[in-house]
């Protein structure tokens, strides 16, 4: 093989640079992201950008890829052991270097150098076999993936169809559409017919897994080695030739890590949306919980506008009745029976029997208000009941918000998993203290009310309302009746006055009315909204929280837009 023409060509070199801002940018985007071993694979990316031409050789164990690469290298010695523990984690990079030398980085990567001309211009990557037991094989073998130029993928001429070493060719392809060719080594094994129906076959299989055109080189390098004609090697050596080391390779290069950075560009893209639908579901949970919240508001409401209707009739039934009475309590023959009567006691006067029908009045208005409230309220009380415990479910059984992804967030997925814990604990104390649901706000009159009822039961709120609302002044009609007709009482016309009085009753009534069912509305509804407004406080911080996921999603997508831009404008340079 020919030298590649100059790799690093000076008028490259602003290229090369920009691409390499490129990949510390998608770095800079995968930490910010917390996704470590993306950026740790940008990291190892960066350098490649500097390297020769790199070829990882890729496949399982015993396929032969170590003579492989000593049959391509052509150096007369064994540049890879043949025969390497398949156990061994190590990952070996060939590279030039003025003399023979093995570098251990650390254990799972050996650096031979090598005085070989070609290797000025390529490295060559061994990686350990696909199938082999290590945990780590699997990991250090797909950092490499990244930063290859051609993977070159051994097969046994004999079994092509192994399960192992197809599952990673999906993984190389579908994640990364590197440029791979197919190698069936120790060819030498097989007769030319079964040869070539593996190598038909390989290539429908291929096909099928979405590769086009498939690029498929059956060969033996125990031939190679052994300078036999018959190797294969020949037009393995012509492909690379034609296709890498005869073009201009530092393009051709440059061309390799922009379509890797694509990739990364595309996994980081993956977690935004992720990011991006992780705020979603945060938003839809609080718009359900506002919408729940509405719901049972106007639930309520509607409650109270009942319970109020049905006061109201209540109300227009007795006084309606107590104005009937007023107007026969006010004939001639009774009024002269009760005149005749103060002569002898002075109790029995027709103001103090005024008194008296106005007394019984306001004792039947309380009696039916008091079962009006006690009926009423327990149905709106199990109303704001349920607007808790809906909000209290939604937040037990919202998946989204434990979601694991969550860490796409960045710093902020910190404050995430805090906020929901506390939005959790903080809303449990809130569902069981009665405290919370007595609305001492509203009915400032409950200042010393002390709910001893099951927390949340609705109990509490109906002590509440009962212990206050039925001491307004609303309720003291009766006494703004007499107060309002006790001059027409005055003299002994009252007769004669029976139609003002009647009147007077009427306006009176007419005015308790108006007050109370204000004040009834008007108090209730207040209540529920106050409710509403201490439940929606414990989503505060959520709401924070919301707002600073949406200025990092925005961020992140703006900076992959700009990230994107750069690679088309480089793209465009690069032809």
């Amino acid at each position: 093989m020919r030298r590649l023409l100059d790799l690093f060509s000076p008028d490259l070199q602003p290229l090369r640079l920009r691409l390499a801002g490129v990949v510390q940018s998608l770095q800079e985007q995968a930490l910010a992201l917390r996704q470590q071993a993306l950026a740790q694979s940008l990291s190892d990316f960066r350098e490649s950008v500097h390297e020769p031409f790199l070829f990882v050789i890729v496949g399982e164990v015993k396929t032969g890829k170590s003579s492989f690469i000593n049959a391509l290298l052509a150096t007369g010695t064994e540049v890879v052991a043949v025969a390497p523990d398949p156990c061994t984690d190590t990952i070996q990079q060939i590279l030039y270097g003025q003399q023979r030398e093995e570098i251990v980085i650390n254990p799972y990567l050996k650096k031979i150098l090598m005085p070989v001309e070609i290797l000025k211009d390529i490295s060559i990557v061994d990686t350990p076999g696909t199938n082999t037991i290590s945990e780590h094989h699997q990991e250090i073998t797909e950092r490499y993936i990244p930063r290859a130029d051609l993977v070159v993928f051994v097969f046994e001429a004999k079994n092509p169809y192994r399960q192992s070493a197809w599952d990673f060719f999906r993984f190389i392809h579908q994640d990364w559409h590197k440029k791979i060719v197919f190698v069936l080594q120790q060819a030498d094994l097989m007769e030319a017919a079964d040869l070539a129906i593996n190598v038909q076959g390989l290539t429908r299989h291929a096909e099928k897994l979405g590769i086009a055109s498939p690029v498929v080189f059956a060969l033996s390098a125990k031939q190679e080695l052994a300078g036999g004609e018959e190797s294969g090697f020949g037009p393995l050596r012509q492909y690379i030739q034609d296709n890498i080391t005869g073009l201009d390779a530092g393009l051709l290069k440059l061309r390799s890590n922009l379509d890797s950075c694509r990739q990364y560009h595309r996994k980081l893209g993956e977690h935004i949306q992720l990011l991006k639908d992780t705020l979603t579901a945060d938003r839809m949970f609080r718009q359900e919980v506002s919408l729940a919240l509405e719901e049972q508001a106007q639930r309520s409401n509607k409650q109270i506008d009942q319970l109020v209707e049905r006061i109201m009739s209540d109300y227009d039934r007795i006084t309606g009745q107590g104005k009937e009475q007023l107007g026969k309590e006010l004939g001639i023959l009774p009024l002269l029976g009760k005149s005749f009567r103060a002569m002898v006691s002075k109790s029995a006067s027709p103001q103090a029997a005024m008194q008296a029908f106005s007394a019984e009045l306001e004792q039947t208005l309380r009696a039916s208000f008091t079962q009006r409230i006690q009926d009423g309220m327990e149905e709106i009380a199990d109303s704001i009941r349920q607007m808790a415990q809906i909000i209290d479910l939604k937040i037990k059984t919202n998946g989204g918000l434990a979601r694991p992804q969550s860490d796409v967030f960045g710093d902020i997925s910190d404050k995430r998993k805090l906020v929901l814990q506390e939005l959790k604990a903080n809303f449990s104390e809130f569902m069981g203290s009665a405290e919370s649901f007595v609305g001492r706000e509203v009915f400032p009159e409950a200042a010393s009310f002390t709910p001893n009822v099951a927390a949340g039961s609705g109990m509490a709120v109906i002590g509440v309302v009962l212990a206050t609302v039925s001491t307004l002044p609303a309720l003291d009609i009766t006494g703004g009746v007499i107060s309002a007709l006790g001059v027409l009482f005055a003299g002994g016309t009252i007769v004669l006055k029976r139609g003002s009085i009647l009147r007077g009753y009427r306006d009176e009534i007419a005015r308790g009315r108006d007050l109370l069912a204000h004040t009834l509305d008007s108090k209730l509804k207040a209540y529920v909204a106050h409710i509403r407004s201490k439940i929606e406080g414990n989503f505060a911080e959520f709401d924070q929280l919301l707002q600073a996921q949406q200025v990092f999603a925005e961020e992140q997508a703006r900076q992959s837009t700009a990230i994107a831009d750069t690679m088309d404008q480089l793209g465009k340079k690069l032809g």
